[in-house]
C-alpha cells in the first residue's frame, strides 16, 4: 500500500504541528525524532538544561496518545525502581512482582548521566530487546516502546560519561541547542508558551506501529547497502578515528534511512536519505584519537570526510 493511500503522510505532519505548539524552532531536530520513532529506535538528548528536551518528550507522548513514565536519574536510583522487583506477600508466602517505571511506551530517562553505572546498565536489556528479566522471569514490554534519554553535557557537575555498550543502544543522539532569534524573541513574546493541555492526541500506537511496519519495507538497492558498508568500513580504519561503526551501528543507519524516506514521502531510498541521517546515527558511537584531539577535530568534521572520501552509487531512482 503506498503511504498515499493511508492518510499517514497528514498524521505525521500533525504530530509534528502539535509538538511545535510548545517546542519552537526546532522543526530539523523534530524531523529526525519522529524518523527514529518510525524505525523503532531509541534517542538520546545532550545538551544543557532548559532548551525543552522534556518539553519536546512529553508532547510527543500526548500527540501520538502513548503512555508516558518520566524517571529522574539521581545517584540513589536503583535497577529495581526501573525494572521492577519481587514483593514478599505476608499473606499467601509468595513472592509478587511489581513492575518498575519502565512499564510503559515512552520512557523518559532524564539526566541519565547522573546516576550510577549499575543504574544506567539495567537498561541494557530493555532498549535492546524489549522485555525486563527479573529474578529468572523475562517479561515482554508492551509496544510500541521507546526511550529518550537527555544527558547534561560531559563535565557538568555530577555527570559521568555513559558506557559505550549503553551508547550503541541509542539510534542517534540529538542537540536542541539554543533557539534561533527570531524563536527566542517569540518565546518572550507568548507565542511558544501555549500549556501542554493544547497539545492534542493525532495518532495512536497502533497507527505507529503501522507506520514503522511500511517504514521498514522501503526498498534500498543492493548498491546503498554496499555504499553504507564502505562508510562505516571507513570509519574502522579511518586516521583521526581510534574506533569506527559496529554493525550493529551499519544497521541502525539502514534502518533510520529508510524512515527518513518514508517521512520525506517516497518509498526507496536515496543516497541523500543516507547523507540526511549518517551525523545523527553516528557522532557518539565514534571514538577519537589523540591525533583528533590535538588538531581540533570533532566528530562531525570527521564524519563529513569520511562522506566526502567514499564514492556515491549511482543507481535508478525508482523501485524496479
Amino acid at each position: 500500500m503506498n503511504r498515499e493511500d493511508t492518510g499517514l503522510n497528514i498524521k505525521l505532519q500533525a504530530v509534528k504541528d502539535e509538538i511545535t505548539k510548545v517546542l519552537r524552532g526546532k522543526d530539523d531536530e523534530i524531523d529526525m525524532i519522529l524518523c527514529a520513532l518510525l524505525a523503532g529506535g531509541h534517542i538520546l538528548l545532550e545538551d544543557i538544561p532548559g532548551v525543552g528536551k522534556t518539553t519536546l518528550a512529553v508532547a510527543l507522548s500526548k500527540a501520538m496518545a502513548l503512555s508516558y513514565r518520566r524517571m529522574q536519574f539521581t545517584p540513589d536510583v536503583l535497577p529495581s525502581d526501573i525494572l521492577g522487583f519481587s514483593l514478599l506477600d505476608k499473606q499467601t508466602g509468595e513472592f509478587t512482582y511489581r513492575p518498575g517505571a519502565i512499564f510503559t511506551n515512552l520512557f523518559l530517562a532524564d539526566e541519565i548521566n547522573r546516576t550510577s553505572p549499575k543504574t544506567q546498565s539495567a537498561l541494557l536489556e530493555v532498549m535492546e530487546e524489549g522485555s525486563v528479566s527479573v529474578d529468572g522471569v523475562t517479561r515482554t514490554l508492551e509496544q510500541p516502546f521507546f526511550v529518550i534519554a537527555t544527558q547534561n553535557p560531559i563535565g557538568a557537575s555530577g555527570t559521568q560519561k555513559l558506557p559505550d555498550s549503553q551508547l550503541d543502544r541509542f539510534f542517534i543522539r540529538l542537540s536542541l541547542g539554543y533557539p534561533d532569534h527570531q524563536s527566542a524573541t517569540e518565546i518572550l513574546m507568548g507565542h511558544s508558551s501555549q500549556s501542554m493541555d493544547q497539545v492534542q492526541e493525532v495518532m495512536t500506537g497502533e497507527e505507529i506501529m503501522q507506520m514503522q511496519t511500511q517504514a521498514a519495507s522501503v526498498y534500498a538497492a543492493p548498491e546503498l547497502l554496499e555504499y553504507i558498508v564502505s562508510l562505516t568500513e571507513k570509519t574502522r580504519d579511518f586516521e583521526y578515528l581510534a574506533q569506527g561503526i559496529s554493525p550493529r551501528g551499519s544497521i541502525a543507519i539502514l534502518k533510520l534511512a529508510k524512515a527518513y524516506a518514508y517521512y520525506m514521502d517516497r518509498n526507496y531510498l536515496a543516497p541523500d536519505d543516507i547523507h540526511a541521517v549518517f551525523y545523527a546515527v553516528c557522532n557518539h558511537r565514534l571514538l577519537l584519537n589523540t591525533k583528533a584531539k590535538a588538531e581540533g577535530l570533532g566528530p562531525k568534521q570527521i564524519l563529513n570526510q569520511i562522506l566526502s572520501l567514499v564514492p556515491v552509487p549511482k543507481i535508478s531512482v525508482t523501485k524496479p
